[in-house]
């Protein structure tokens, strides 16, 4: 019997690509969302790629009984990938019980119900935010690498929730973890029928870039060039989607069928910087289509650069990121011009 493994936030950009990449690895998967920064018509893009339309419940996790019906409704749930999560860094520093309330409560009300309903494992979305602005030794930056005061409410959930996960598994919880700090993910399917769709103007570089090339927006800003970097810009460590959506089969595996400890860390990424200013002119090159952008201040909460050491993925999951950065950059552009082809934007 195929194992069923529940997938929160799973119409997002991540949650739609580990989606379909679970179900063409033979797993069955069940998606929990609000819809409250993503649309119902992801699950067409899934239907479209795998042939399979995930079943589907419009949950809010930070409400426990309507949490707790998901697992009754569907007992043979064996493991969670948590990706439900308010994300956007300016955004939490605006709005900290908001983030707070969202991201603490959907993990504690999930580990909670786990042991009642023989829930095996959980994957838990984190973020290279938890390093906060690793020193110079300390880059790339190792899972050993000194966890820093974040810089942002939104950073510091992701901190709080891999503390209640250890505290929880320390305690003698009968579940297992695997938590996965990763960079900055960017792109889409190759088949353009899913991508990132941010609700309203959006907080990730890459959609910028692509609305404004294609004119959705008139003018990209560069946040910052008097960082100490090469060009001045910020420099991070910029995943393809699709590939981050497989290190998350290759964990679920580790967590279901195989030996290994009960809580385990792993940076994913592709274990190299660039910065936000190579970004655009590489998607120019790639795209042939030129950008209208801009400098603009420095933004509250932004670390000025951290790429990770990706080893130990590579070693222990068997899992490496390797497609080239402009041909990621290429599936964005693809992905925004099938928006406009069917009026989306």
């Amino acid at each position: 019997m195929k194992q069923t493994i529940l997938v929160t936030g799973g119409t997002g950009f991540i949650g739609s690509h580990t989606t379909v990449e679970l179900q063409e690895a033979g797993y069955e998967v069940v998606i929990v969302d609000n819809l409250s920064n993503s649309k119902i018509e992801v699950l067409d893009g899934i239907e479209k790629i795998t042939g399979i339309r995930p079943a589907f419940e419009k949950v809010d996790l930070r409400d426990f009984d309507a949490t707790e019906a998901v697992f009754q409704k569907y007992p043979n749930i064996k493991g969670i990938i948590h990706f439900a999560a308010s994300k956007a860094v300016g955004e939490s520093v605006e709005k900290p019980l908001l983030y707070y309330r969202n991201n603490l409560v959907s993990l504690i009300n999930l580990l909670e119900l786990m042991p009642k309903y023989d829930v095996k494992g959980i994957i838990f979305s984190s973020s290279c935010t938890v390093y906060g602005q690793p020193t110079k030794e300390n880059l790339p930056v190792t899972e050993e690498a000194p966890i820093q005061k974040a810089l942002s409410p939104y950073g510091n959930t992701k901190q709080i929730n891999e503390e209640i996960i250890a505290d929880y598994i320390h305690s003698g919880a009968p579940i297992k973890s695997v938590v996965l700090r990763y960079f900055n993910p960017i792109g889409a399917h190759p088949s353009a029928e899913i991508g990132e769709l941010p609700v309203g103007v959006p907080n990730n570089l890459i959609p910028f870039v692509t609305q404004t090339a294609i004119g959705v927006r008139e003018q990209l800003r560069i946040f910052g060039n008097d960082y100490n970097t090469p060009d001045g810009t910020c420099i991070r460590d910029y995943i393809y989607v699709v590939d981050l959506a497989k290190a998350h089969v290759k964990a679920m595996t580790r967590v279901l069928d195989q030996d290994g400890e009960a809580l385990e860390y792993f940076n994913i990424g592709t274990g190299r910087g660039l910065s936000t200013l190579e970004v655009v002119e590489t998607f120019e090159k790639a795209t042939g289509v030129k950008v209208n952008w801009t400098y603009a201040p420095r933004r509250e909460g932004d670390i000025e650069k951290v790429w990770g050491n990706v080893d130990k993925a590579n070693r222990v999951l068997g899992w490496k990121a390797d497609t080239p950065v402009d041909e990621v950059l290429a599936t964005a552009w693809k992905w925004q011009k099938k928006l406009r082809e069917d009026g989306v934007m």
